[in-house]
């Protein structure tokens, strides 16, 4: 089957960029929202990142133009009864997910593949909320989602090869570079980058190195990008105790569980970046 009608729940920082990338690959693109104020909000600052895209000479008017010609927003679920693929990025709350994907299951067409964004839910409790285990899969994006090239295409033990493979191809229609992982906890790369990013809080907390030290060593001993406390800022400490915090749940290993430090300052309110205040002070 090939996928001609996308559908994205969550008009949010993913949300949003999922609906951008496919509407820049030419996809008819319905966007859902809870409500009117919040679509009004996610599909403004769509505007706003292309409108900028234009400003820097990286993206023609006549395309900008294109690309919001592909996107339809709307506050009914009811809206994706004819769409080929629904990406769902909604809050990481499994029971709302779940709900999330029976509804979907009872309003989409027969042969819709259902697919999630999340980073830490059980995908196969997604699949089987619903009457179509197999056409159920995780499909996640990273932020920037426009930016970023990679979508762990996440299968349990339900999905058939059929849908692992159209969703695979539209991820490559996208621009995107997809690897394949089992519905595991976290998948590929938080389940390599949390333990990392818990264990830089711990060597902080131990007063074995300063904050600037740390990260400059990772930097340039790793080849990082960034340091662990420039991007534990840059995710949010709340959303990164949040993961590692299921994380623990499902494994009960030790490095999985977040530092005190970490949980003292998340319930200080300096979350990083969006608060002005984490690790650093911005």
């Amino acid at each position: 089957m090939a996928i001609k009608r996308v559908g994205v729940i969550g008009c949010g920082l993913m949300g949003s960029g999922i609906a951008q990338v496919a509407a820049q690959a030419g996809f008819p693109t319905i966007v859902v929202e809870a409500n009117e104020a919040l679509l009004e909000r996610g599909l403004g600052g769509l505007r706003a990142t292309l409108d900028g895209l234009a400003a820097r000479g990286k993206l023609e008017a006549r395309a900008k133009d294109e690309i919001l010609g592909h996107v339809r927003g709307t506050v009914h679920l009811e809206d994706l009864s004819d769409v080929d693929l629904v990406v769902e990025a909604i809050t990481e709350n499994q029971p709302v997910k779940n709900e999330t994907f029976a509804r979907l299951d009872r309003i989409c067409p027969p042969h819709a593949i259902l697919a999630s964004n999340t980073s830490s839910c059980n995908v196969t409790a997604m699949a089987a909320a619903t009457k179509r285990p197999e056409q159920v899969l995780g499909l996640h994006f990273f932020n920037p989602v426009p930016l970023m090239k990679l979508v762990e295409v996440a299968r349990t033990i339900l999905t058939s090869e059929a849908t692992v493979t159209t969703a695979t191809e539209w991820v490559r229609a996208l621009g995107k570079v997809p690897v394949q992982t089992k519905d595991s906890t976290a998948f590929i790369v938080n389940r390599l980058l949390v333990p990392y990013l818990l264990d830089a809080v711990r060597i902080y907390e131990g007063g074995i190195a300063s904050l600037e030290d740390i990260d400059q060593a990772m930097k340039l001993g790793c080849g990082y990008p960034m340091g662990p406390f420039t991007l534990l800022d840059l995710v949010g400490l709340d959303t990164a105790m949040f993961v590692a915090e299921v994380m623990f749940e499902e494994f009960r290993e030790p490095r999985y569980a977040p530092p005190p430090l970490l949980k003292r300052m998340v319930m200080a309110g300096h979350l990083g970046r969006k608060s002005g205040r984490g690790f650093y002070s911005y």
